[in-house]
Parts: C-alpha cells; sequence; structure tokens
C-alpha cells in the first residue's frame, strides 16, 4: 500500500473526486489485487467501512465512496439523493473504476441503502458483479422506520430545528442502528457530515426522498440475478427485522443466508468480525466453483 493511500489514524481516505453531473462524489481506493466495491447505506459514510476495509486490502484493491449527498461528497439545495439516482452513481464510478480493473468483475459488498443501490445497479444499469454480498439491505418492502416516515412528511420543521435539538435527535437515532452502546467518539464519525447549516437540512433532505417504490421497482427482479450472493443480518437489527432477510434470500436462488446474534442493523460496529469471517469464507467458497459459475 503506497503512503499517499494509508488511512490516517482511523479513517478511510477520500483522496479522489469524481464529477457525477456536475457533482463531486469523493472516493478513496487501497489496496492491490482483484477489484472490491464497498458501498454504504444511510445515513452512514463510506467511514462504515473503516475497520473492514483495511483487512480486504491486504489482498484485494478495495475502492469505497460517499452516496451523493452523503459524507464527504457534495451536498446542495434541491439535491436529488434518493436511491432513483444512486444506483446510477454506482454505474458511473464502476465505469470510471473498469479501466484498472484488467477486465476482472469487481466482488461488492453493499449495507443497508447501499444494497439497493447495488441491486439497482445490476438490475437496471446492466453492472456486472462476481459476487455480491449484503449486509442488513434495504431491498424488500415494507422498510422505513416511524421516525423516517414523520420527517417525510415534515421536512421543512425537521430541517429548522434548533442544532442542539438536532444533534440530540440523531444520537437517538443512530444509536438505534446499533444493538451494542455506541461510544461518543463512533456517534461523532458518523453525526459530524449531518452537522452545520448544510449537513443538517442535507440529513432531513436525504429521508425525504426516501421512497420504497424504488425498491418495488426491482424487488419481482431479484431472481434474475446470477452471480454468487450472500446476505448477513443482525438478529436484533431493530430497523429491518430478520424476516426481511429470509423473505429476501427466498427470491435470490442459491444465496447464503447467515443470521448475526447480538448484532443490530449496523453491523459494522456491533460485529465486524462476522462480516469480515462470512466473507473470507465465500470468496474462499467461490474461488472453488467452475469459472463458469463465478
Amino acid at each position: 500500500m503506497s503512503e499517499t493511500n494509508r488511512p490516517s489514524g482511523d479513517a478511510l481516505p477520500l483522496d479522489h473526486v469524481f464529477d457525477f453531473e456536475g457533482q463531486a462524489v469523493r472516493y478513496g481506493a487501497i489496496g492491490e489485487g482483484a477489484p472490491l466495491v464497498m458501498v454504504h447505506g444511510t445515513p452512514f459514510s463510506s467511514q462504515v467501512w473503516r475497520r473492514i476495509a483495511p483487512i480486504a486490502a491486504r489482498s484485494r484493491r478495495v475502492h469505497y465512496f460517499d452516496l451523493l449527498g452523503y459524507g464527504a461528497s457534495e451536498m446542495r439545495d434541491g439535491q436529488d439523493v434518493s436511491l432513483g439516482v444512486q444506483n446510477r452513481v454506482l454505474a458511473a464510478l464502476l465505469e470510471h473504476w473498469r479501466s484498472g480493473w484488467h477486465g476482472a468483475l469487481p466482488d461488492v459488498l453493499a449495507h443497508d441503502f447501499g444494497g439497493a443501490t447495488s441491486l439497482r445497479a445490476a438490475l437496471l444499469n446492466g453492472c456486472a458483479y462476481r459476487s455480491l454480498m449484503l449486509v442488513d439491505p434495504v431491498a424488500v418492502a415494507p422498510w422505513g422506520s416511524p421516525f423516517v416516515r414523520h420527517v417525510r412528511q415534515h421536512e421543512a420543521a425537521f430541517a429548522g430545528v434548533p442544532p442542539a435539538m438536532h444533534r440530540a435527535m440523531l444520537d437517538v437515532y443512530l444509536q438505534g442502528a446499533a444493538h451494542r452502546s455506541l461510544p461518543e467518539e463512533t456517534l461523532r464519525i458518523y453525526t459530524q457530515p449531518w452537522t452545520g447549516e448544510r449537513g443538517q437540512a442535507a440529513f432531513y433532505r436525504q429521508i425525504a426522498q426516501m421512497d420504497q417504490r424504488y425498491t418495488d421497482e426491482v424487488q419481482s427482479r431479484y431472481g434474475e440475478l446470477t452471480c454468487p450472493i450472500s446476505i448477513l443480518w443482525g438478529e436484533e437489527d431493530a430497523w429491518i427485522p430478520v424476516e426481511r432477510g429470509v423473505e429476501l434470500a427466498s427470491r435470490m436462488a442459491g444465496a447464503r443466508f447467515t443470521r448475526v446474534p447480538a448484532s443490530g442493523h449496523l453491523m459494522q460496529e456491533d460485529a465486524p468480525e462476522a462480516i469480515v469471517a462470512e466473507w473470507l469464507t465465500f470468496m474462499s467458497a467461490i474461488e472453488r466453483l467452475p469459472i463458469a459459475h463465478r
């Protein structure tokens, strides 16, 4: 790993900018080897992979990015940050990175909205993956917490609440994603992009644009996917119950499905070792497949 690609401290470097339709998408890449693309969910950023990406980078070229309107990527008034645009962002990035992959297909690891984004990119944009590993993905209706449904109806009112009240609600909301209590320093990693006048407005903007129609559009087509698929689900997921994962797996022929005990929706914090262990096992299983089935 070169010094310029080495993470500073615990954070993943986002030292590249991709122009997507006049909007800046920040991304990073570490390690060398076959491509692995990591896609985060909401309301998180690529830093959700900060413990996992460096491990994978020992043998892989790991690409990660902040979704449009998230993290260090551009946030602006009137911006479309819905699931309807994120699959196009991913498809454009895959095309941008492809020249360095020498014809190899990427393995994709995706969480929450990143799961919906990856599924939509495959089914609507023709993106091809060597494999797809999904962690508590948004994929099967119904989804969306009571808080999300309420904010969608009152975006302007929430965007204008006093900053201290916003930060308090944000902390409670994020704590609900994990089964274990999140330390203060971890909370700040996830809340920092959503604070300040621009960040606060962006937080409620992305919630206001959450729409189940984007998964309804592809939900009946999951059986069309032909790459190997693994699904991990936290048994204590309070945002999307494990039963949604069981249903999702039933829609994907041959998909691996693993329940992870003592883990909530934010498995990267509750049980990062479970993600690493399944990824290594899944990759090993793929290597044993006949070339025609990889």
